[in-house]
């Protein structure tokens, strides 16, 4: 077995994360990039140097993870889901609204989610769950605060209304935190919940293979409500959502079939 292989192996053993379900040339590229940064020359010491460093192993978990996010990234798919879709979603709707910010990074996409529910709904009516891989890359995201980089798709109005001005940079509202909840989860071995109204899971699926991607949709669909909807980004379009229980609503937007 060859030096990345093995470690693959170690790797899910140690942490259930399962390298293989990603495609290789890019993963093996990002952490060979870091182990030779590091200075190990073989995996196997990259490995052994990892499980006694907890520094060294979350550095680790922060480069295999994909930590990209702006606020309202692809603006036009943002317009598109509060004109058209969260409408028929709130249409005779009756408790919380229930959203899923899938590998939601540094906190943007679930923050954003928020921004746009509250032109509809009090924060008690919505539940929003914000998941990650990385625990460290959370703890980012539950502070919240961005640097104005972040901000450039926020519409006008927004971020007077929703952030405060620091040295550091902008930082979300507490208010705006009330109806999130962030989990580290693992897409590809973690057990989904389900009743799910809205799943947002964007410039994800791009970096796993064929077959992972086949089993999230199946595992989406399972985790929504009949009607339910999920989000996907621009690069992710489902070419046969009908073999997940699934149909196009929208360009990038997927119904859960009745």
């Amino acid at each position: 077995m060859g030096d990345y292989e093995n470690f693959i192996q170690q790797i899910k053993s140690k942490t259930s994360i399962d390298l293989s379900l990603y495609k290789e040339g890019q993963m093996k590229r990002r952490l060979t990039s870091l182990r030779d940064k590091r200075g190990y020359k073989s995996f196997s010491n990259y490995f052994s140097a990892m499980i006694n460093d907890q520094t060294l192993f979350d550095e680790f978990l922060q480069r295999m993870t994909i930590n990209v996010s702006e606020f309202f990234r692809n603006p036009k798919r943002w317009e598109v889901l509060e004109k058209d879709i969260l409408p028929r979603l709130l249409e005779n709707k009756t408790g919380k609204l229930k959203v899923w910010s899938a590998a939601c990074s540094t906190g943007e996409e679930p923050y954003t989610i928020t921004m746009l529910l509250r032109k509809y709904l009090d924060y008690i009516h919505m539940d929003i769950l914000a998941s990650d891989l990385d625990q460290v890359i959370l703890e980012r995201a539950k502070i919240g605060l961005y640097g104005e980089r972040a901000l450039k798709d926020v519409p006008p109005g927004y971020v007077q209304k929703y952030f405060e001005k620091e040295n550091a940079g902008f930082k979300v509202l507490e208010e705006l935190k009330r109806p999130i909840r962030f989990k580290q989860h693992d897409l590809l071995s973690s057990s989904f919940e389900t009743g799910f109204d809205l799943i947002v899971c964007r410039n994800v699926m791009i970096y796993f293979t064929e077959e992972a991607k086949e089993q999230l949709y199946m595992k989406f669909c399972q985790a929504l409500k009949p009607g339910g909807v999920l989000f996907v980004g621009s690069t992710e379009q489902i070419f046969h959502p009908h073999k997940y229980g699934l149909e196009s609503e929208e360009t990038f937007f997927y119904r859960k079939m009745d």
